[in-house]
């Protein structure tokens, strides 16, 4: 079987890993142990139970993949090296996602990313008076929400660089957010950015001092190519995004691919544009190996759901946007079919006890 190596256990990686593993020898680098719904980590915050809902091991749903649990440090033409050890590959999978920039000291700060972290901070939250949120795109808004619907009596300030809320979204949604974080008592302050910090007090590029018993950034995303910089065929963007082609094949690189948050297509990086990615990736493998025509990824708008706490919400589509109870339910609905689906033996899982 030709060796196939899979760079991060996200939303591209893991699927194209479970679907695979049959046909190919595959061995999957994550630096985490399990596969997690990460559109929801934002709600173990305020409840942290809710992990045992969207996680599950890789092991649980992968038969016969190879698991590494360690940082990839560098990827050669055709070895991927990890751990101090170098492993061969015939085709590479880059999946390998992004993270949040941190543009102050990152001791000072939480980083809104995965749900066992959060975990770990929600007993700090609950102790907090003052609440800092940096970032008022789709993800600070939405811990916003979750703070104020599970302790409306804290002080939260949401502080964002742009003029509005969720500012690559319709207006109608822009302004459905922003009342209904004001009407819960959110302070909102726009245009101003966080610029330094010293223990509890955060001091803007407008001379403005916010004091906050804690503070979660949720500022824009960077890219995990940093151990791509050493091979010189692979081509990153100014951005240090990977560039593709038409085909998600690596520019230069054609037994090379990428899908999800690490990509240089322009659209939202969303759990579902990532596997969709992940399909044209797993079809065009199985066309490389049986010398068949590649197939075109095609980038468009999709519905996107963007949540308000447990049970409100906003459903986004091109122009159109529904807002309220039923976007919520819609949002708690995709992640209980997205989990059931990864621990479903209807797929060729199975589910360890």
């Amino acid at each position: 079987m030709k060796q196939l190596i899979i760079i991060g256990g996200g939303f591209a990686g893991a699927y194209i890993a479970r679907k695979l593993e049959s046909e190919f020898a595959v061995t999957l680098f994550d630096t985490k142990d399990y596969f997690e719904f990460t559109p929801s980590v934002l709600r173990t915050l305020v409840e942290p139970k809710h992990l045992q809902r969207i996680e599950v091991p890789h092991q649980a749903y992968l038969h016969t993949a190879m698991i590494i649990r360690k940082p990839v440090t560098e990827v050669t033409d055709n070895e991927v090296i990890g751990g101090g050890k170098e492993y061969l590959f015939d085709y590479l999978v880059i999946a390998s996602g992004s993270r949040y920039t941190v543009p102050i000291k990152e001791e000072n700060i939480v980083i809104a990313a995965r749900g066992r972290e959060l975990q770990q901070w929600a007993h700090q939250l609950e102790k907090a008076k003052n609440v800092l949120i940096v970032g008022g795109g789709i993800v600070g808004t939405e811990l916003a929400a979750e703070i104020v619907e599970r302790f409306p009596e804290k002080e939260i300030t949401l502080i964002h660089s742009k003029k509005d809320l969720l500012e690559r979204n319709p207006r109608k949604a822009q302004k459905y957010a922003r009342r209904f974080l004001q009407r819960r008592g959110v302070k909102i302050i726009f245009e101003e950015r966080v610029v330094d910090t010293a223990a509890k007090k955060y001091a803007t590029n407008k001379g403005r001092e916010i004091f906050a018993d804690l503070a979660f950034l949720c500022t824009g995303i960077a890219p995990n190519s940093q151990f791509l910089k050493k091979n010189g065929k692979i081509t990153l963007a100014e951005d240090s995004f990977v560039q593709v082609n038409a085909h998600l094949q690596v520019t230069n690189c054609p037994n090379i691919f990428a899908a999800g948050d690490i990509t240089n297509i322009k659209e939202e990086k969303t759990a579902q544009a990532a596997e969709k990615q992940a399909e044209v990736v797993i079809d065009n493998l199985r066309a490389l190996a049986e010398g068949r025509k590649l197939r075109e990824y095609v980038s468009k708008a999709r519905p996107m759901v963007i949540s308000l706490g447990k049970w409100n919400g906003i459903l986004v589509y091109h122009h159109f946007v529904w807002t309220g109870i039923l976007p919520g339910l819609i949002k708690q609905l995709i992640e209980w079919k997205t989990m059931r689906k990864q621990k479903s033996m209807d797929f060729g899982i199975y589910q360890k006890n």
